[in-house]
Order: C-alpha cells, then sequence, then structure tokens
C-alpha cells in the first residue's frame, strides 16, 4: 500500500464538502489504492459542525481513510499537505457590493496562500473553489511565491460539465460522447463556453459540434446563456447552490492532475496565463483549455478563433483585469 497523502478541505463544514468529501475518502479521486488523510478546516464558529462531519467520515468506514483531522488553524491545516481544495469563501450577501466581496475574500485568500507557502509541501496542488474563484486563487499564488504558480488552478469544470452536458442532451447521446468544449475566462457570468473545437460522437461517428447540432443561433445565444446562468437558475430552483454538480466537478478537475488526461482531449481550468498564445493579459487567472500529464497541464496552443469568440473572451479577460485590480489594490493597503 502506498504511503498515505494529505488533503485539505477548507469551509469543511459546508454543503460542498458535504457532498465532496465521500468521493475523496473512498478513491475516486486520487486512486482506488491510495490511502488518504483527510484534513477539515474551517472557521471557529463551524467546529461543533465539523465534529459531526468527522463522525459521519468514521461511521463510512472506508478502507482507504486513515485520519481524519478536525481543525480551524492553518497551521494545522496546511501542514505538508499534498492536495489543498479551497472551498472556503465569504459568499455574497444581499446588498453587498462586488468589491466589498473581494475585499472579504483577499483577506482570505491572503492568509492561506501565505500558510500555503510556509507549511504546505512545494508540490500541492492547490485548487480554488471559493468565488471570486480566478482573482482568489490569483491572490493565494501571489501570496505563496515559494510555491510554483503552475501548481494552483481555479475551478471552471463545472461549467465545463455543464457545456458537456447542454451539447450531449441537444444531440440526444450520453455526455462522454461530447470532448474539447471550452471555457474561456472568468468562472462568472461573462465566462464563453465554446464549442467551436468540440466533437460528438453520433451513432459511432465523429463529428464537429456545429455540424451535430446544426442550430448556430441556439449555439450562440441560448446555449452561451444557459451555461452562464445555470449557477443562479439552481440556486432559484433549490434556494440553495449547486453542491452535488460543484463536488462532482471538483473531483473530477483533481484526478484529471492526479491521473492526466486522455489523448487527443482537452479540458477547461483556470490557470495563470502566461505565455499564453490567445492574447490573454499575462497576470490572469483565466479558463484554457489544457491538456494533463504527470500532473503538469500544458495549454492547448494555436486554436483558430473567429471574431465572434475573440470578443468573448476578451469581454470575460476584462472584467478579469478589474477584479486583479481592485484586489490588488486591497492586498497593498
Amino acid at each position: 500500500m502506498a504511503e498515505p497523502i494529505r488533503v485539505v478541505v477548507t469551509g469543511a463544514a459546508g454543503q460542498i464538502a458535504y457532498s465532496l468529501l465521500y468521493s475523496i475518502a473512498k478513491g475516486d479521486v486520487f486512486g482506488k489504492d491510495q490511502p488518504i488523510i483527510l484534513i477539515l478546516l474551517d472557521i471557529p464558529p463551524m467546529l461543533p459542525v465539523l465534529d459531526g462531519v468527522v463522525m459521519e467520515l468514521q461511521d463510512c468506514a472506508l478502507p482507504l481513510l486513515r485520519e481524519v483531522i478536525p481543525t480551524d488553524k492553518v497551521e494545522v491545516g496546511f501542514k505538508d499537505i499534498d492536495a489543498a481544495i479551497l472551498v472556503g469563501s465569504m459568499p455574497r450577501k444581499e446588498g453587498m457590493e462586488r468589491k466589498d466581496l473581494l475585499k472579504a475574500n483577499v483577506a482570505i485568500f491572503k492568509t492561506q496562500g501565505s500558510a500555503l507557502d510556509k507549511y504546505a509541501k512545494k508540490t500541492v496542488k492547490v485548487l480554488v473553489v471559493g468565488n471570486p474563484a480566478n482573482t482568489n486563487c490569483l491572490i493565494a499564488s501571489k501570496s505563496a511565491p515559494s510555491i510554483p504558480k503552475e501548481n494552483f488552478s481555479c475551478l471552471t469544470r463545472l461549467d465545463h460539465n455543464r457545456a458537456c452536458s447542454q451539447v450531449a442532451m441537444r444531440c440526444g447521446v450520453s455526455s462522454d460522447n461530447v470532448k474539447n468544449v471550452i471555457i474561456w475566462g472568468n468562472h462568472s457570468s461573462t465566462q464563453y463556453p465554446d464549442v467551436h473545437h468540440a466533437k460528438v460522437n453520433v451513432r459511432g461517428s465523429e463529428m464537429a459540434a456545429y455540424d451535430a447540432i446544426k442550430d448556430e443561433a441556439w449555439l450562440r445565444g441560448d446555449f452561451i446563456s444557459t451555461v452562464q446562468q445555470r449557477g443562479a437558475a439552481v440556486i432559484k430552483a433549490r434556494k440553495l447552490s449547486s453542491a452535488m454538480s460543484a463536488a462532482k466537478a471538483i473531483c473530477d478537475h483533481m484526478r484529471d492532475i492526479w491521473f492526466g488526461t486522455k489523448e487527443g482531449e482537452f479540458l477547461s481550468m483556470g490557470v495563470y496565463a502566461a505565455g499564453n498564445s490567445y492574447g490573454i493579459p499575462e497576470d490572469l487567472i483565466y479558463s484554457f483549455p489544457v491538456q494533463i500529464k504527470n500532473k503538469t497541464w500544458k495549454m492547448v496552443d494555436g486554436l483558430p478563433i473567429n471574431d465572434f469568440s475573440r470578443a468573448k473572451m476578451d469581454a470575460t479577460a476584462a472584467e478579469l483585469v478589474e477584479e486583479r485590480d481592485t484586489a490588488l489594490d486591497f492586498l497593498s493597503q
């Protein structure tokens, strides 16, 4: 049996974590023969809830789960960890300005970035889920200068999965018959779900998504807005955010970092934009198509971009630049 790896989940008393922890602990993410030490980090008022989560994990009697450590201290939470899933963030409250939200989250992710820098392994893989995810990820990375920027990513896999599913339903196929959709940009309502490079397998024959769907008006209209607004639609219907699908996307994202992508396929991840071939400002965490091998992602370069896509990609980049500048202003205070 391999040595256990140490995985921290922040916001561990919250509802995304509640859907996520079981999948990690039973081996769906890091492998069926990889023992795990789970560290559950949350704020002090949530410690009694964490105790309940610990009891439930113990009661699952999972052979791979070697230890569960609940804590409200970053020095315990981030010590010698192999993977960090940063779910906890300040949610937007009613009447809250976006800049107030950014300010609160800059403080959280500066603290967590500094703690990663100080206590975590330098090889740690960090996934930021808490919103605004791209900018929170950038702040965490800037606050952890000794950890390579490439080790930080933010979650746009939920948007990617949503886009795959919409295309699959439209074509009457299962979602594993759709590949190479792309989410460009920010995990916000400006993101651009792009199917110009996507392929759909219809009854054994692979074709371009545009040819399979044959409805450009839908692809350029309702498809994009459905993916962009899906989180809000779930909240409206459930009166709670999309925890189950977010947890599944986190598992997909981390598993692909650990085990790599399939030959000829790419996925969407918010990653550091330096050196990109798409004219996106470099000092951003921006969602690109990536391929992963040996726990290292590589941007899929040189895809042809038409004018429609260009405008959408630039618009979401502009929002990220504005968010970054506001956040860095708070960071320097």
